[in-house]
């Protein structure tokens, strides 16, 4: 019995050590209207999108939807930051599983424009 339950502690550790492996972070960096990556390409998967202030002056967010669909409907709301991103700092999303396809991101707060994130 002492063998399946240290069995099962394994196999419960590995499955879990392999989920958190899965998740990466992607770093975007605002200054003052505008991110310094211009555009993004990832493969599928799950990401945390981790939005750094660099002196913008005010609070920034972040918005990331599928191309061509920006109103806030289309919002992919797990990719919000979890609070305003404040001067000289950093916040980030939720967890966000994209799909192969187009999106775009941008800050209204920042008013920045929109740039592509591509996922294969």
């Amino acid at each position: 019995m002492k063998k399946v339950i240290a069995i099962l502690a394994v196999v419960f550790g590995v499955t879990m050590n392999l989920n958190a492996q899965e998740v990466k972070t992607v770093a975007l960096e605002q200054t003052k209207g505008e991110f310094t990556q211009k555009s993004l390409t990832l493969s599928e998967g799950t990401y945390i999108f981790e939005i750094s202030n660099s002196n913008v002056g005010k609070d920034v967010g972040f918005v990331l939807t599928p191309k061509g669909k920006t109103s806030q409907e289309n919002h992919i709301k797990e990719a919000y930051v979890t609070s305003l991103v404040k001067n000289n700092s950093k916040s980030t999303s939720k967890q966000v599983t994209l799909t192969k396809g187009e999106y775009t991101y941008f800050c209204p707060l920042n008013k920045t424009p929109e740039y592509t994130l591509i996922v294969e």
